[in-house]
């Protein structure tokens, strides 16, 4: 197996998504996290000239992570990564076999990314009102499956792995009021995201929030560091 050099950042969602893959996969890998305030010169010139993570060394020689090989692929965007790794570790099972399921799965990222993430943003990032967030919730809640844990069934996936990040920091960050919203409005949201509508919901982000690779890559107190820096309040 060629070396993996991951480069990453704990309050960045994306990048956190591609350290969930890798811990599905019980990969192993070498790690660099990225300040994302004060990148390394050599950051964007020898891994990722758009300066973001999550970033991917694949291959080349074994050399440290602040010295990358020019010898080595460099690979760049959570969801590619995310399925770099699914096709690179295939026993993770975290692409299904079934043609069907495995559509199903990408339909279910496209709805995270064109309604779910947007929403969060509006209300975070922005102040705007959080009814985005609740019609992301809704529509995320009717393309369940009838039976199964999971986006698409049983089978924990790329589709589970592309939202986990975005709820685990919406929680936080609500909960402890972080975002340009006004004050108060956090606890508002989930005060009504928690209602008896939203239960199908809830119940799969409780079983995300539950997978062992999610625990292990989630780092509670950078998210809290990181918003509280950027919105000035705690």
């Amino acid at each position: 197996m060629s070396s993996i050099t991951l480069y990453t950042a704990k309050i960045c969602p994306y990048a956190q998504r591609v350290e969930i893959a890798l811990a599905e996969a019980k990969a192993k890998f070498k790690v660099y996290n990225i300040d994302l305030q004060n990148k390394p010169e050599w950051y964007a010139p020898k891994v990722n000239p758009a300066s973001k993570v999550p970033a991917i060394a694949y291959g080349g020689p074994d050399v440290p992570p602040e010295d990358p090989s020019p010898e080595s692929v460099k690979l760049t965007e959570s969801l590619i990564l995310v399925e770099f790794v699914a096709d690179t570790f295939p026993e993770a099972n975290l692409l299904p076999k079934d043609p069907v399921l495995r559509a199903q799965a990408r339909f279910f990222i496209e709805v995270v990314g064109s309604k779910l993430i947007p929403a969060f943003a509006k209300f975070v990032m922005r102040g705007e009102e959080y009814d985005d967030l609740l019609t992301a919730a809704e529509v995320i809640q009717n393309i369940l499956p009838a039976a199964g844990k999971y986006a698409v069934g049983d089978q924990y996936t790329i589709a589970d792995i592309a939202i986990t990040p975005f709820v685990a920091r919406l929680r936080v960050v609500a909960a402890n009021e972080l975002g340009k919203y006004l004050t108060g409005k956090g606890n508002e949201f989930l005060g009504v995201l928690g209602g008896e509508k939203y239960a199908k919901f809830n119940t799969y982000v409780e079983r995300l929030l539950e997978r062992q690779s999610f625990r292990e890559t989630f780092d509670v107190e950078s998210i809290k560091v990181g918003y509280t820096n950027r919105y000035g309040r705690a």
